[in-house]
Parts: C-alpha cells; structure tokens; sequence
C-alpha cells in the first residue's frame, strides 16, 4: 500500500481509548492517524502491509534460518561423557584457584 502525502487525522489519546474500534476500522481502510497527548503527538497508527509477524517467521520466509527437521523432543539424549566425574574436576579447579 502506497503511503499517502496527505495528513494524518490526530486523535487525542482519551477519544482513542474511548472509541478504539471506531478508530481501528478507519485505519483498516486506509486512513493514518496522528495520536497526540495534550497536543503533542506521541503516536501514529498506520494500516498494516501485510508484514507483521516475528522476527523468526521473517527470517524462516526470507532463507535467513531453517526451521528445525525434527522437534527438540524427539531427539534422544546425548551419552554420558567418559571421564572424570565433573565434581572432581571442578573440585581440583577450585582448589588451584586457592593455591
């Protein structure tokens, strides 16, 4: 949707929050509007283009990121690791650091 050059309608927050839905219809056909807050404007609502989603969904849409082949779920659980057990190895770690 092209934007337009004309000016937007204002709308005082407290007629906003007051006639919400009156003002969402007149920006789903097309119209802008200016919030203001003791005359100043704080806010403008514009109709959407179409490309509200997240930041994901974008990404997934435009190659950025692939989704998943398999959901984390069903992946099975990495095996234990061969070793020392880790509080030995933290244990010695610690008691370096107090040497």
């Amino acid at each position: 949707m092209a934007e337009s050059n004309s000016p937007a309608a204002r709308v005082g927050v407290r007629e906003l929050r007051q006639n919400l839905s009156v003002y969402l219809d007149r920006v789903k056909a097309g119209e802008a509007l200016d919030v203001t807050e003791r005359g100043q404007v704080v806010a403008r609502l514009v109709p959407s283009r179409g490309e509200i989603g997240s930041v994901y969904e974008r990404m997934v849409a435009e190659g950025g990121v692939r989704q998943a082949a398999t959901q984390l779920g069903a992946l099975s659980p990495a095996p234990p690791a061969v070793g020392r057990p880790l509080s030995e190895v933290l244990t010695e770690l610690r008691d370096e650091d107090q040497h």
